[in-house]
């Protein structure tokens, strides 16, 4: 099988950092190539060259057999590169036909026949069993279908080569299937996949080659017909052996912190998105919240949190009711928020490090006497938090908006976790980050429960909620269809629930 793209001796120096050392690639016609690597290792610096949104100090690119060089993610579309970002760039209210279209040239300037290209659009998708509505509006459509959409822009541009990055951070099992199906199609056809993945299990059964990024270098290309197993891929994207399921004590519950009795929440003015949900969670314990996303998770991080109000129904924290209480009052009675997407409620993406880091102290001491901020300590502060959670910046002067997602995330956690707090809301904690920081942040989490911390850990990966749960709480329409004892439940069981059956129906 010959090569369809070689990247030879490719190094990008930033002034404080060497992202990409020397690094060889190559990507076959008709295969699936995956790219792994700890967060920082260079993954998204190779990928921004490829598509060519970053240029490389020095290297080169062979694409088909010829020697090219892209200026423009402009220049890499017309060679047939395609990315699909794991934060998507689509525009939430235009409909998918112009999202697609967007950008593109067509035979009438500068007018476009709309239902022309909605035609085409659905009978291309149609070759790559995908099905979408080209008149849908985009923010009405769901994480799944979002990237479904992204997918069919890419390859309607004409990509042969389809770099995905983190392509089923948001999806259900079934979604992976249909995704999975598509890869298998679309090489099958001859082209190829650059697969970017922290998922083990995913990355062994739809690669055909994994290629390993650790420190910026190329460590390690398998072949996947080799005896590979998660723990191995792991060590060597680390240097060293990992843990893959979380080292956990037995949970020893304490008094209650969090309960809810009887709450209905609205989605909007005529749906609800939560119904006569009642349960309770104590110090301790964790809870986790299992079910196919948009089945009312966002809006119960939202209800916990004193972002959204409940319609009717009781919430209380510590005996205390909270319906109404402020987000700042629930920080300051102990509450650390872990939101769904770190980008738009978790990080201010304008701001440095120090200055996210503090957002949740500013106005109290010792970060600030009132009337102004102690700023050698909230750089202090900051600097031994991003050491402690292994945040890979120059400095906490950097701008959040330089990190990478995984180390977003790892300051979103460190900001969260350095006041101890009572009760955890968490949503995707995990989503993004490598092996070793998943480790890492299920260790930390283990930590708070076993210090008395109450945990509500909302999470559509299955795996990471059987492993992590005390007890596993499953919605299905906004309604609860049964809380089980993991140890106690097989994963085809909390499927079947998430599906709308009850506990009772499915043993």
């Amino acid at each position: 099988m010959s090569d369809m793209l070689r990247m030879r001796g490719i190094t990008k120096v930033y002034p404080a950092v060497v992202a990409n050392k020397n690094i060889d690639l190559s990507v076959r016609y008709g295969e699936v190539h995956s790219l792994l690597g700890e967060n920082g290792a260079g993954k998204s610096t190779l990928m921004g060259i490829l598509s060519g949104v970053v240029r490389p100090t020095s290297g080169s690119l062979e694409l088909e057999g010829k020697p090219v060089r892209f200026d423009s993610a402009r220049d890499a579309i017309k060679h047939g590169i395609g990315m699909v970002y794991q934060h998507f760039m689509l525009i939430p209210r235009l409909t998918v036909a112009e999202n697609i279209m967007l950008g593109m040239r067509r035979k009438r300037e500068p007018l476009l026949d709309i239902g022309r290209a909605a035609r085409d659009i659905r009978e291309f998708a149609a070759k790559y069993n995908m099905e979408i509505d080209p008149n849908a509006v985009v923010e009405n459509l769901t994480v799944g279908e979002q990237q479904r959409v992204e997918i069919i822009k890419a390859l309607y541009r004409g990509a042969r080569l389809l770099i995905l990055d983190e392509p089923t951070a948001v999806l259900t099992p079934q979604e992976i299937r249909d995704l999975f199906r598509m890869i298998r199609s679309f090489v099958d056809a001859g082209h190829a996949v650059i697969f970017i993945s922290h998922k083990m299990d995913e990355v062994l059964e739809i690669s055909d080659r994994i290629s390993i990024l650790r420190k910026g270098e190329m460590v390690h290309t398998l072949d996947c017909t080799e005896d590979l197993s998660k723990e191995r891929l792991a060590g060597l994207m680390v240097g060293r052996s990992v843990s893959l399921s979380p080292d956990r004590k037995k949970a020893s519950p304490g008094a209650e912190l969090l309960r809810l009795e009887n709450v209905s929440v609205l989605k909007n003015k005529h749906v609800y998105a939560l119904e006569d949900v009642s349960f309770s969670i104590r110090s301790g314990e964790i809870l986790g919240v299992a079910g196919v996303d948009g089945n009312g998770q966002s809006e119960l991080l939202e209800l916990v949190t004193g972002l959204r109000r409940a319609k009717t129904g009781t919430v209380s924290l510590k005996g205390e009711t909270i319906n109404h209480a402020s987000p700042r009052r629930l920080l300051e009675m102990g509450l650390a928020h872990i939101p769904e997407d770190r980008r738009v409620r978790g990080l201010v993406l304008e701001l440095d490090i120090k200055e996210n880091f503090m957002i949740n102290d500013y106005y109290r001491n010792p970060h600030s006497n009132g009337s102004r901020l102690n700023w050698p300590f909230i750089r202090e502060h900051a600097s031994e938090y991003v050491e402690r959670f292994s945040v890979k910046a120059a400095s906490v002067d950097d701008a959040v908006s330089s990190l990478s997602g995984g180390n977003q995330q790892k300051l979103v956690l460190a900001r969260e976790f350095h006041g101890d707090p009572i009760f955890i809301a968490a949503m995707h904690a995990t989503r993004g980050l490598d092996i070793g920081a998943i480790e890492y942040v299920h260790s930390q989490i283990m930590a708070q429960r076993d210090k008395g911390s109450a945990v509500l850990y909302i999470s559509t990966e299955l795996d990471e909620l059987m492993k992590i749960s005390d007890r596993l709480l499953v919605l299905c329409r906004g309604k609860i269809t049964g809380i089980v004892d993991p140890s106690e439940t097989t994963i085809e069981e909390v499927g079947l629930m998430m599906a709308g059956r009850s506990k009772e129906e499915v043993r």
